[in-house]
């Protein structure tokens, strides 16, 4: 196949597939999605991973923490309002706020770290 052909089995995805600057591509020919250099994403698809949101945290001590009982406040760092952090497997993906969809607790993502900025930040 030549490096023309080769360049229409492949068409590049953006929006919601893709972060900013990201580039996944669909390769009919090999029967899934790449990324950036032609790795194949098909394989680690299906693998688990976990997903937490935060809404603040505090430092306490000992003392404290066993003098908490049923309807103790526990003061965070944010403030009423302030987006919740969304981590992946321990990293920040993005920050969302709490919304309620039939009488259950969900998420909106209101920003996406990118790729390139959370690639930066495990080095």
């Amino acid at each position: 196949m030549n490096e023309t052909a080769e360049q229409d089995s492949t068409a590049t995805v953006a929006g919601a597939d893709a972060g900013a600057g990201e580039r996944v591509a669909f390769d009919p020919l090999h029967g899934g999605a790449t990324g950036i250099g032609g790795v194949h994403l098909d394989m680690i698809l299906d693998v688990p991973v976990t997903l937490a949101m935060e809404v603040g945290r505090t430092r306490i001590s000992i003392r404290n923490l066993l003098q908490l009982n049923q309807g103790s406040v526990v003061e965070l760092d944010r403030a009423a309002g302030e987006p919740l952090d969304v981590f992946v497997n321990g990293t920040l993906v993005a920050h969302a706020e709490v919304v309620v969809i039939n009488e259950k607790f969900g998420i909106r993502l209101t920003d996406v770290i990118s790729p390139a900025e959370r690639v930066r930040k495990l080095r």
